[in-house]
């Protein structure tokens, strides 16, 4: 699965956890993304789309 929105971009994130002793380990923080049916130009297509698109209204989907 495709590990970036085709929408907006967004992809994951690379940073340190921290712990309480102050060891830092890396990690990647992924977005939500799933992968659908879309309308896009009046044509249905499938496509990874994350969550903060469809609730934003940016995406339609296709029946």
């Amino acid at each position: 699965m495709s590990k970036k929105c085709d929408i907006c971009g967004k992809g994951p994130l690379v940073g340190n956890k921290v712990s309480h002793a102050h060891n830092l380990t890396k990690t990647r923080w992924m977005p939500n993304i799933s992968k659908m049916r879309i309308v896009v130009k009046g044509a249905t297509k499938r496509a990874y789309v994350c969550n903060r698109c469809l609730r934003a209204g940016k995406v339609t989907k296709a029946l």
